[in-house]
């Protein structure tokens, strides 16, 4: 399984908008895609002194099945033109993790 991490930045004011804008349009419109592989995705938000740090962990069986989400450039960063009006930043590229072991004790 191969784990894509995104981190983006807003304002503390513009955070529960983004936030919004996330899952309520930009999720549905990746699942939307039916992306081969593509297993699900978790948003994390931690509050900063000046900022509101957002991170995204998309899950996929394989690197070919990211590719089927972002094409050749599968590091490249997916951030729609609605996201991007209430970010402040955000990274460019993704990074791709292989993951090795995982434990639940729920």
């Amino acid at each position: 399984m191969i784990k894509r991490i995104w981190h983006g930045w807003t304002t503390l004011e513009n955070a529960a908008t983004y936030l919004e804008v996330l899952t309520t349009q930009v999720i549905p419109g990746i699942e939307a895609k039916n992306i081969p592989g593509f297993l699900g995705i978790e948003v994390l938000r931690r509050e900063l002194a000046d900022e509101v740090e957002f991170l995204t962990i998309m899950s996929f069986r394989s690197l070919n099945d990211v590719g089927a989400f972002q094409g050749a450039d599968y590091e490249r960063c997916y951030v729609p033109d609605v996201a991007r009006s209430v970010l402040k930043r955000w990274d460019e590229v993704s990074q791709h993790y292989e993951l090795k072991d995982a434990r639940s004790y729920e």
